[in-house]
């Protein structure tokens, strides 16, 4: 029988299962990375640049003394890897096995997407081995000596061949520069590495997804992976913890059936916390657009990928949520050689909101990121609605500080 849903309350409850409701909800230092992700079941990897990249910028609005070293040590401590979930990501090392049906299925030639010379692929695995971890850029220099014959591109395709189909992992990164070493050196000896049954990688995926967002959809479960079989899976696995009463079943405008874990269900939301926070355009809070406009009537899209003459809202804006409701989104840049964060053009949506709100806590909140992205200073240069442009001008632009 399916239960009648609040909306309402289904927006605290994924608000506070992805740690947006608390100050320190996973703790603080290193092990708090540790522990978002193993919660959170991966952060997504993106090169953009215009402020702190996502995979950092995600983590840093859940934990507020983050350092970006505390990734890279992870990954040096075998506790993090970095593989594919719907997009690049670093993931708990005890998730390994359930990459592994990717991974085997590139192995074994079931995608068109990483095509590499077999030769290359080979030559690429004896360097590593006998020489040790490389970079790509190390079979760049490889590439013109005298002699060669292959180039930088085959060895690059080798070496993301390789790593898509598990030979090969990243051992570390500096920056965006990633190292690659044979899985055998990289993964710890303890971890299953047993292929997991179809019918358990589905039970991975629900089980993963209720534990990051309280709720979710068969939609939002599959999320970029195709096939029937793996639906079918998924239903079973929600039909048997249904029967188990570990989550019910219900429905809210604009979804299909939502399964909710029954002790959200049961718990009681006292938010008291009406701070700002700004979250990355990758954020996994955000990820699923249409949970984000059904539940909070907000609807976001990365428009960096827009032509500029089509874009609505800038190049790469930020969602701002305060409390439990997101008032609107802000274009950003990090100019980092005269450490200034520039706010190209705030955009406040909720017409109804006192600036008095939602000001203060915005300048605390623009002030802890900037320093975030190294700058020591911060201009505004548009706002909308255009009557918030004295108010919130006087309080923002110029405004310097030292980390």
């Amino acid at each position: 029988m399916e239960k009648k849903l609040i909306p309402e309350h289904l927006k605290l409850a994924t608000l506070d299962s992805q740690g947006l409701t608390q100050n320190t909800p996973f703790g603080s230092g290193k092990n708090a990375v540790l522990t978002a992700l193993e919660h959170l079941g991966y952060i997504q990897i993106d090169t953009l640049s215009m402020v702190e990249r996502a995979h950092h910028h995600t983590l840093w609005v859940r934990i507020p003394d983050f350092q970006a070293d505390y990734l890279e040590k992870l990954v040096e401590e075998r506790k993090v890897f970095e593989y594919w979930f719907h997009a690049a990501s670093y993931l708990p090392i005890q998730d390994f096995r359930y990459v592994l049906p990717q991974m085997l299925t590139i192995k074994r030639g079931g995608s068109r997407y990483y095509n590499a010379d077999p030769k290359v692929m080979e030559y690429v695995t004896d360097t590593i081995r006998n020489e040790g971890p490389k970079r790509a850029r190390d079979f760049e220099n490889e590439s013109h000596k005298t002699g060669s014959w292959w180039n930088w591109k085959p060895a690059k395709l080798a070496l993301e061949r390789l790593f898509m189909q598990g030979d090969l992992m990243i051992s570390g990164r500096s920056g965006m520069q990633k190292t690659y070493d044979l899985a055998e050196r990289v993964l710890p000896s303890f971890i299953n590495t047993t292929e997991p049954t179809p019918l358990e990688f589905a039970e991975y995926l629900v089980k993963t997804n209720l534990r990051a967002y309280g709720f979710t959809t068969l939609k939002q479960i599959t999320h970029l992976r195709t096939g029937n079989d793996l639906k079918n899976n998924v239903n079973k696995v929600l039909q048997t913890m249904l029967e188990e009463g570990l989550i019910s079943q219900g429905k809210i405008e604009g979804f299909s059936s939502v399964f909710v874990r029954n002790d959200v269900l049961d718990k009681t939301f006292d938010l008291k916390d009406s701070n700002i926070r700004l979250l990355s355009p990758f954020d996994n809070a955000i990820i699923h657009r249409d949970r984000i406009r059904q539940i909070f009537g907000f609807d976001f899209r990365l428009e960096c990928y827009t032509p500029k003459e089509k874009r609505q809202y800038g190049y790469f804006c930020l969602p701002i949520l305060f409390g439990d409701q997101f008032i609107g989104r802000v274009d950003c840049k990090a100019h980092r050689k005269e450490k200034k964060l520039e706010l190209i053009h705030l955009h406040i949506e909720n017409h109804t909101l006192d600036v008095e709100l939602w000001l203060n806590p915005f300048i605390e909140t623009v002030k802890r990121f900037a320093v975030f992205n190294n700058c020591e200073s911060l201009i505004l240069t548009k706002i909308s609605p255009s009557k918030l442009s004295i108010p919130v001008k006087k309080e923002l632009s110029g405004l310097k500080f030292k980390k």
